[in-house]
Protein backbone atom coordinates (compact mmCIF):
# COMPACT_ATOMS: atom_id res chain seq x y z
CA UNK A 1 0.00 0.00 0.00
CA UNK A 2 1.62 3.40 -1.63
CA UNK A 3 1.22 6.62 0.16
CA UNK A 4 -1.28 7.24 -2.80
CA UNK A 5 -3.24 4.04 -1.68
CA UNK A 6 -3.40 5.41 1.94
CA UNK A 7 -5.36 8.53 0.50
CA UNK A 8 -7.40 6.61 -1.63
CA UNK A 9 -8.44 4.35 1.13
CA UNK A 10 -9.19 7.50 3.50
CA UNK A 11 -11.17 9.11 0.83
CA UNK A 12 -12.94 6.25 0.55
CA UNK A 13 -13.84 5.74 4.16
CA UNK A 14 -14.82 9.52 4.29
CA UNK A 15 -17.28 9.06 1.69
CA UNK A 16 -18.77 6.44 3.28
CA UNK A 17 -19.42 8.54 6.59
CA UNK A 18 -20.99 11.46 4.62
CA UNK A 19 -22.95 9.44 2.45
CA UNK A 20 -24.25 5.59 4.21
CA UNK A 21 -23.74 6.71 7.41
CA UNK A 22 -24.58 10.46 7.25
CA UNK A 23 -22.48 11.39 9.49
CA UNK A 24 -22.21 15.47 9.56
CA UNK A 25 -20.17 17.72 7.76
CA UNK A 26 -18.72 18.59 11.50
CA UNK A 27 -17.67 14.92 11.99
CA UNK A 28 -16.23 14.15 8.41
CA UNK A 29 -14.43 17.29 8.51
CA UNK A 30 -12.62 16.17 11.99
CA UNK A 31 -12.03 12.75 10.94
CA UNK A 32 -10.61 14.40 7.73
CA UNK A 33 -8.57 16.35 9.86
CA UNK A 34 -7.40 12.93 11.89
CA UNK A 35 -6.80 10.71 9.23
CA UNK A 36 -4.58 13.26 7.29
CA UNK A 37 -2.75 13.47 10.35
CA UNK A 38 -2.06 9.72 10.58
CA UNK A 39 -1.00 9.83 6.88
CA UNK A 40 1.56 12.53 7.85
CA UNK A 41 3.09 10.76 10.80
CA UNK A 42 3.70 8.25 8.19
CA UNK A 43 5.26 9.96 5.85
CA UNK A 44 7.93 11.01 8.94
CA UNK A 45 8.80 7.13 9.63
CA UNK A 46 11.77 5.89 7.45
CA UNK A 47 11.29 4.11 4.08
CA UNK A 48 7.83 4.20 2.78
CA UNK A 49 5.25 3.01 5.38
CA UNK A 50 1.95 2.04 4.62
CA UNK A 51 -1.40 2.21 6.96
CA UNK A 52 -1.30 -1.56 6.78
CA UNK A 53 2.13 -2.03 8.22
CA UNK A 54 1.29 0.50 11.58
CA UNK A 55 1.54 -1.58 14.59
CA UNK A 56 0.73 -0.36 18.49
CA UNK A 57 4.09 1.00 18.73
CA UNK A 58 4.29 3.11 16.54
CA UNK A 59 0.51 4.42 16.99
CA UNK A 60 2.07 5.08 20.85
CA UNK A 61 5.01 7.03 18.90
CA UNK A 62 2.12 8.85 17.12
CA UNK A 63 0.98 9.78 20.78
CA UNK A 64 4.06 10.90 21.90
CA UNK A 65 4.80 13.12 19.10
CA UNK A 66 1.41 15.13 19.40
CA UNK A 67 1.60 14.93 23.17
CA UNK A 68 4.94 16.92 22.91
CA UNK A 69 3.58 19.00 20.44
CA UNK A 70 0.94 20.31 22.56
CA UNK A 71 -2.23 18.43 21.82
CA UNK A 72 -4.03 17.44 25.63
CA UNK A 73 -5.51 14.18 26.50
CA UNK A 74 -8.73 15.01 25.42
CA UNK A 75 -7.70 16.32 21.93
CA UNK A 76 -5.76 12.87 21.63
CA UNK A 77 -8.48 10.66 22.61
CA UNK A 78 -10.69 12.25 20.13
CA UNK A 79 -8.18 11.67 17.17
CA UNK A 80 -7.24 7.71 19.12
CA UNK A 81 -11.43 7.26 18.16
CA UNK A 82 -10.86 8.36 14.50
CA UNK A 83 -8.13 6.42 13.78
CA UNK A 84 -9.71 3.60 15.98
CA UNK A 85 -12.76 3.34 13.99
CA UNK A 86 -10.57 3.71 10.45
CA UNK A 87 -9.01 0.82 11.10
CA UNK A 88 -12.29 -0.67 11.68
CA UNK A 89 -13.50 -0.12 8.98
CA UNK A 90 -9.97 -1.72 6.59
CA UNK A 91 -10.02 -4.43 8.35
CA UNK A 92 -13.84 -5.51 7.64
CA UNK A 93 -12.22 -4.67 4.14
CA UNK A 94 -8.89 -6.87 4.28
CA UNK A 95 -6.68 -4.16 4.09
CA UNK A 96 -5.70 -4.76 7.56
CA UNK A 97 -4.70 -7.62 9.75
CA UNK A 98 -5.34 -5.65 13.12
CA UNK A 99 -6.25 -3.17 15.05
CA UNK A 100 -3.45 -1.12 16.16
CA UNK A 101 -5.02 1.59 18.10
CA UNK A 102 -6.50 -0.78 20.07
CA UNK A 103 -5.51 -0.61 23.40
CA UNK A 104 -3.40 2.24 23.26
CA UNK A 105 -4.66 5.28 25.57
CA UNK A 106 -4.57 8.90 26.22
CA UNK A 107 -2.68 10.96 28.17
CA UNK A 108 -4.84 11.74 30.90
CA UNK A 109 -5.66 15.77 31.59
CA UNK A 110 -7.58 17.58 33.79
CA UNK A 111 -11.53 17.64 32.74
CA UNK A 112 -12.04 20.89 32.28
CA UNK A 113 -15.87 21.99 33.67
CA UNK A 114 -18.07 23.43 30.93
CA UNK A 115 -18.82 26.93 31.26
CA UNK A 116 -22.47 28.05 32.47
CA UNK A 117 -24.62 31.16 32.56
CA UNK A 118 -26.00 31.86 35.98
CA UNK A 119 -30.00 31.67 35.99
CA UNK A 120 -29.80 35.55 36.62
CA UNK A 121 -27.59 35.87 33.61
CA UNK A 122 -29.59 33.51 31.44
CA UNK A 123 -32.60 35.75 32.20
CA UNK A 124 -31.14 38.88 31.39
CA UNK A 125 -30.23 37.25 28.17
CA UNK A 126 -33.60 36.91 27.14
CA UNK A 127 -34.78 39.83 28.69
CA UNK A 128 -34.53 41.53 25.51
CA UNK A 129 -37.13 43.28 23.42
CA UNK A 130 -37.71 42.16 19.92
CA UNK A 131 -38.14 45.56 17.76
CA UNK A 132 -37.95 44.03 14.64
CA UNK A 133 -38.51 40.89 12.57
CA UNK A 134 -35.06 39.44 13.06
CA UNK A 135 -35.15 40.27 16.83
CA UNK A 136 -38.02 38.50 16.93
CA UNK A 137 -36.49 35.18 15.22
CA UNK A 138 -33.52 35.53 17.29
CA UNK A 139 -35.82 35.22 20.42
CA UNK A 140 -37.37 32.36 18.84
CA UNK A 141 -33.52 31.13 18.36
CA UNK A 142 -32.39 31.63 21.81
CA UNK A 143 -35.50 30.70 23.91
CA UNK A 144 -35.63 27.04 22.33
CA UNK A 145 -31.97 26.46 23.40
CA UNK A 146 -32.33 27.52 26.80
CA UNK A 147 -35.76 25.56 27.07
CA UNK A 148 -34.16 22.53 25.40
CA UNK A 149 -30.63 21.89 25.51
CA UNK A 150 -30.83 21.53 21.32
CA UNK A 151 -27.68 21.57 19.75
CA UNK A 152 -26.37 24.23 17.10
CA UNK A 153 -26.92 21.85 14.14
CA UNK A 154 -30.02 20.21 15.54
CA UNK A 155 -32.25 23.91 15.76
CA UNK A 156 -31.01 24.59 12.30
CA UNK A 157 -31.92 21.60 10.78
CA UNK A 158 -35.38 22.11 12.09
CA UNK A 159 -38.16 22.43 9.81
CA UNK A 160 -41.47 24.02 9.32
CA UNK A 161 -43.21 20.81 9.67
CA UNK A 162 -42.09 20.23 13.33
CA UNK A 163 -44.04 23.74 14.19
CA UNK A 164 -47.18 21.71 15.83
CA UNK A 165 -45.31 19.50 17.29
CA UNK A 166 -43.26 22.19 18.82
CA UNK A 167 -46.31 24.50 19.65
CA UNK A 168 -47.86 21.41 21.51
CA UNK A 169 -44.28 21.29 24.13
CA UNK A 170 -42.40 19.04 22.56
CA UNK A 171 -39.87 18.19 19.70
CA UNK A 172 -37.73 15.35 17.51
CA UNK A 173 -34.95 16.16 16.86
CA UNK A 174 -32.18 13.61 14.92
CA UNK A 175 -29.06 14.02 17.10
CA UNK A 176 -25.52 12.29 16.93
CA UNK A 177 -25.41 8.73 15.48
CA UNK A 178 -28.70 9.48 13.44
CA UNK A 179 -30.38 9.06 17.39
CA UNK A 180 -33.66 10.13 17.18
CA UNK A 181 -35.12 11.95 20.75
CA UNK A 182 -37.66 13.53 22.09
CA UNK A 183 -37.20 16.95 23.76
CA UNK A 184 -39.74 18.78 25.98
CA UNK A 185 -40.19 22.53 25.22
CA UNK A 186 -41.24 24.84 27.86
CA UNK A 187 -44.18 27.69 27.77
CA UNK A 188 -41.99 30.64 26.93
CA UNK A 189 -39.97 29.28 24.32
CA UNK A 190 -43.54 28.15 22.93
CA UNK A 191 -44.91 31.51 22.94
CA UNK A 192 -41.44 33.09 21.56
CA UNK A 193 -41.61 30.27 18.75
CA UNK A 194 -45.57 31.39 18.06
CA UNK A 195 -44.32 34.92 17.64
CA UNK A 196 -41.76 34.33 15.28
CA UNK A 197 -43.91 31.77 13.71
CA UNK A 198 -46.93 34.78 12.58
CA UNK A 199 -44.34 36.50 10.95
CA UNK A 200 -42.02 34.11 9.36
CA UNK A 201 -43.45 35.01 5.66
CA UNK A 202 -42.54 37.46 6.01
CA UNK A 203 -39.25 36.54 5.21
CA UNK A 204 -38.99 32.93 3.82
CA UNK A 205 -38.35 32.49 0.11
CA UNK A 206 -41.25 30.40 -1.29
CA UNK A 207 -41.32 26.74 -0.32
CA UNK A 208 -38.43 27.12 1.91
CA UNK A 209 -38.62 24.35 4.27
CA UNK A 210 -36.81 25.70 7.09
CA UNK A 211 -38.27 27.24 9.99
CA UNK A 212 -35.86 29.66 11.00
CA UNK A 213 -34.34 31.44 7.82
CA UNK A 214 -32.29 34.40 6.94
CA UNK A 215 -32.74 37.59 5.50
CA UNK A 216 -31.84 36.15 1.96
CA UNK A 217 -35.28 33.75 3.15
CA UNK A 218 -32.87 30.37 2.95
CA UNK A 219 -32.16 28.27 6.14
CA UNK A 220 -30.28 30.44 8.54
CA UNK A 221 -26.80 29.00 9.11
CA UNK A 222 -25.08 27.69 11.97
CA UNK A 223 -22.21 30.70 11.87
CA UNK A 224 -24.73 33.42 11.73
CA UNK A 225 -26.68 31.66 14.60
CA UNK A 226 -23.57 32.03 16.73
CA UNK A 227 -22.60 35.16 15.59
CA UNK A 228 -26.41 36.65 16.58
CA UNK A 229 -26.11 35.02 20.25
CA UNK A 230 -22.72 36.78 20.56
CA UNK A 231 -24.26 39.83 19.72
CA UNK A 232 -27.23 39.43 22.05
CA UNK A 233 -25.10 38.39 24.68
CA UNK A 234 -22.91 41.95 24.50
CA UNK A 235 -25.66 44.27 23.94
CA UNK A 236 -27.51 42.70 27.51
CA UNK A 237 -23.76 43.35 29.28
CA UNK A 238 -22.84 39.64 30.04
CA UNK A 239 -18.93 39.68 30.46
CA UNK A 240 -18.55 35.62 29.30
CA UNK A 241 -18.82 35.12 25.21
CA UNK A 242 -21.99 33.64 24.90
CA UNK A 243 -22.16 30.51 22.55
CA UNK A 244 -25.30 27.96 21.35
CA UNK A 245 -23.08 25.55 23.64
CA UNK A 246 -23.21 27.65 26.70
CA UNK A 247 -26.86 27.58 26.24
CA UNK A 248 -27.00 24.04 26.34
CA UNK A 249 -24.90 23.70 29.61
CA UNK A 250 -26.95 25.99 30.92
CA UNK A 251 -30.05 24.35 30.50
CA UNK A 252 -28.65 21.21 31.91
CA UNK A 253 -26.94 22.46 34.42
CA UNK A 254 -29.89 24.76 35.94
CA UNK A 255 -31.91 21.58 35.44
CA UNK A 256 -29.84 19.59 36.99
CA UNK A 257 -29.91 22.28 40.01
CA UNK A 258 -33.53 22.08 40.04
CA UNK A 259 -34.22 18.09 39.74
CA UNK A 260 -31.25 16.33 41.15
CA UNK A 261 -32.45 13.53 37.97
CA UNK A 262 -28.99 12.93 35.74
CA UNK A 263 -30.98 10.16 33.82
CA UNK A 264 -33.30 12.62 32.95
CA UNK A 265 -31.10 15.37 31.98
CA UNK A 266 -29.04 12.47 29.63
CA UNK A 267 -32.47 11.79 27.78
CA UNK A 268 -33.10 15.00 27.12
CA UNK A 269 -29.52 16.23 26.00
CA UNK A 270 -28.78 12.64 23.72
CA UNK A 271 -25.90 11.61 25.89
CA UNK A 272 -25.02 8.00 25.13
CA UNK A 273 -23.24 7.84 28.19
CA UNK A 274 -24.43 8.95 31.60
CA UNK A 275 -20.12 9.86 32.04
CA UNK A 276 -21.02 12.52 29.46
CA UNK A 277 -23.92 14.20 31.58
CA UNK A 278 -22.50 13.80 34.93
CA UNK A 279 -19.85 16.99 34.75
CA UNK A 280 -22.64 19.03 35.09
CA UNK A 281 -23.20 16.75 38.67
CA UNK A 282 -19.42 19.12 39.44
CA UNK A 283 -21.35 21.90 38.24
CA UNK A 284 -24.12 21.70 40.85
CA UNK A 285 -21.60 20.81 43.64
CA UNK A 286 -19.81 23.94 42.89
CA UNK A 287 -22.49 25.96 42.84
CA UNK A 288 -24.03 24.51 46.24
CA UNK A 289 -20.13 24.85 47.62
CA UNK A 290 -20.82 28.79 46.59
CA UNK A 291 -23.97 28.91 48.87
CA UNK A 292 -22.26 27.00 51.18
CA UNK A 293 -19.34 30.04 51.16
CA UNK A 294 -22.00 32.56 51.34
CA UNK A 295 -24.39 31.49 53.72
CA UNK A 296 -22.42 29.82 56.50
CA UNK A 297 -21.68 31.38 59.46
CA UNK A 298 -18.02 29.11 59.74
CA UNK A 299 -17.45 28.65 56.16
CA UNK A 300 -14.76 31.58 55.98
CA UNK A 301 -14.11 32.10 59.33
CA UNK A 302 -9.88 30.76 59.84
CA UNK A 303 -9.27 28.78 63.28
CA UNK A 304 -7.32 30.91 65.84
Amino acid sequence: MTAGDNAASVRAYLEELAQQRRSSMHTVRSYRHDLELLCRLLGELPGEASLASVQPHHIRRFVAQLHTRGLGGRSLGRTLSAWRGFYRWLGQRGQANQNPVDGVRPPKSPQALPKVLSPDEANRLLAAESENLLQLRDQAIFELFYSSGLRLAELAALDLSCLEELLGGEVRVLGKRNKLRIVPVGSRARLAVADWAAQRSRLAAEGEAALFVSQRGTRLGVRMIQLRLQRRGLAQGLLARVHPHMLRHSFASHVLQSSGDLRAVQEMLGHASISSTQVYTHLDFQHLAAVYDQAHPRAKRKPS
